[in-house]
């Protein structure tokens, strides 16, 4: 299937490793030219190199999200190498897990920093150039919290779900501009924030990692965790011209785990 975007400009937020780097490489082995931001050099220059490997297009530009100044010089440089961006995927790393009364007034601004307002200033950088072209993709990462809170996650599943409440509002907007957005909601991907969140149960629990992670799979109907390419394989049709009836919707990877009918 031909998903039309050979040639676009692709930013993928937070992509050396993880489901971001998958998301980037799928895109570009569709041959779509992608930006790839992280925190880390070391790790932005091996993610560059294992996509330039499929003989792909690659710009790296470190970048803090929780940044504002950080992200306004990462659109800027985006655009002066490629003149535009036709595809977002906003993407950062996930608050820390606790319940209620783990967190203070500051945890709870860090935790909306990151996860709304990276977002939020993204779409905001890139939105100018898709509107004057008249077209765009812009596609979220969240979580199966927006639609069924885990437990253990209450910075999650607040804060996330307010970023699916930009997202159906902004596809509202900027639908006259042809310009789709929608959100995508992982389910549990063998991710190292899934090694993380492992750990926290363990340690509750009084279990090794090991077992909290079997007990983590044994809730998903298919009975195993998802792999980060089974995610970036539906980020890619989003983000393509096959896609362009899809907008405002908020779409689950997670082998059947949430139990939601819509």
């Amino acid at each position: 299937m031909d998903l039309g975007i050979k040639g676009k400009s692709a930013l993928v937020a937070a992509s050396s490793k993880g489901l971001g780097k998958a998301i980037a490489l799928e895109l570009a082995r569709e041959g779509a030219r992608v930006i790839i931001t992280s925190r880390k050099p070391e790790n932005l220059s091996r993610a560059a190199e294992e996509i330039r490997a499929l003989g792909a297009e690659v710009q790296a530009f470190r970048a803090d999200l929780t940044v504002k100044e950080d992200i306004d010089n990462l659109i800027k440089k985006a655009l002066d190498v490629y003149g535009s961006i036709d595809i977002l995927v906003t993407n950062a790393g996930g608050p820390p897990p606790g319940t209620f009364e783990d967190f203070n007034d500051e945890d709870w601004l860090k935790a909306f920093n990151l996860t709304f307002l990276s977002a939020q200033r993204l779409i905001k950088g890139v939105l100018p150039h898709m509107k004057e072209k008249k077209w765009g993709r812009i596609i979220g990462l969240t979580s199966v919290s927006v639609k069924q809170p885990l437990d253990n996650l209450i910075l999650s599943n607040a804060i996330r779900s307010a970023v699916v409440g930009l997202f159906k509002t902004l596809s509202r907007e900027l639908a006259p501009y042809n310009i789709l957005v929608n959100c995508v909601a992982p389910g549990l991907t063998r991710t190292e924030r899934m090694v993380q969140l492992a750990r926290s149960r363990a340690a509750q629990k009084g279990i090794s990692e090991d077992e909290a992670l079997k007990e983590m799979a044994a809730d998903v109907p298919l009975g195993r965790l998802a792999e980060p390419e089974e995610l970036a394989a539906l980020v890619a049709f989003l983000a393509s011209e096959r896609a362009s009836y899809i907008t405002g919707t908020t779409i689950q990877v997670d082998g059947g785990l949430v139990r939601s009918l819509l």
